[in-house]
């Protein structure tokens, strides 16, 4: 009797990442550790809809290339520019989509955007095809996704952080050390992102 293949675990932790910082990073390591995930991809949004006429956000190649800088050498973590290379807005459903056939997909969210879950792009769909990792954010301790989507909780170190905050400090001409890894506050200072 043929035994069953069992599907690798794989996490999805889409955004922005206008510029990626330790939060980010802190929350990939967490959810793959706990949720025994293979592996973790991190994707930059091409167009985020969410934020689309709200603010000026980085270039493509200067986001993936601040988020390589920070995942480099970090076992399990990678980044993927699936998103980037589809074009147009980026939803959360078409990089499930396209991830399903090489395993079990885990969609890794704050506790911020998961009661907002039903007003995603074919949510019908997303419930359906994907499992949620949800960690609690600042502020936001204890918000879940919407009755009927599949969730896991995971804990992350307590840090209350954004890549809005790290933005206004480089505005401001504040250090950002450890709020980003030395090489994305190098990026930043030389291509003069943010001011």
């Amino acid at each position: 009797m043929p035994t069953a293949v069992n599907k690798a675990r794989i996490g999805v932790f889409g955004g922005t990442f206008d510029p990626p910082h330790a939060g980010h990073i802190a929350a990939a390591a967490c959810a793959r550790h706990e949720l025994r995930l293979e592996r973790v991809l991190l994707v930059p949004a091409n167009i985020p809809w969410q934020k689309a006429g709200s603010r000026t956000v980085s270039t493509a190649s200067d986001r993936v290339a601040m988020l390589s800088a920070a995942a480099a050498g970090i076992d399990g973590i990678e980044v993927s520019s699936v998103e980037i290379e589809r074009g147009g807005e980026s939803y959360t459903i078409d990089t499930v989509d396209q991830m399903a056939p090489r395993g079990e997909v885990w969609v890794i969210i704050g506790s911020d955007v998961a009661p907002q879950l039903d007003t995603w792009r074919r949510a019908g769909e997303l419930r359906e095809r994907a499992r949620f990792a949800v960690y609690d954010r600042a502020g936001r301790e204890g918000d879940r996704p919407p009755e009927g989507f599949r969730y896991e909780c995971f804990e992350v170190p307590r840090l209350d952080l954004s890549s809005t905050e790290v933005r206004a400090r480089v505005g401001r001409g504040q250090p950002i050390d450890g709020l980003v890894c030395r090489e994305v506050a190098a990026y930043i200072r030389s291509r003069g992102l943010y001011r």
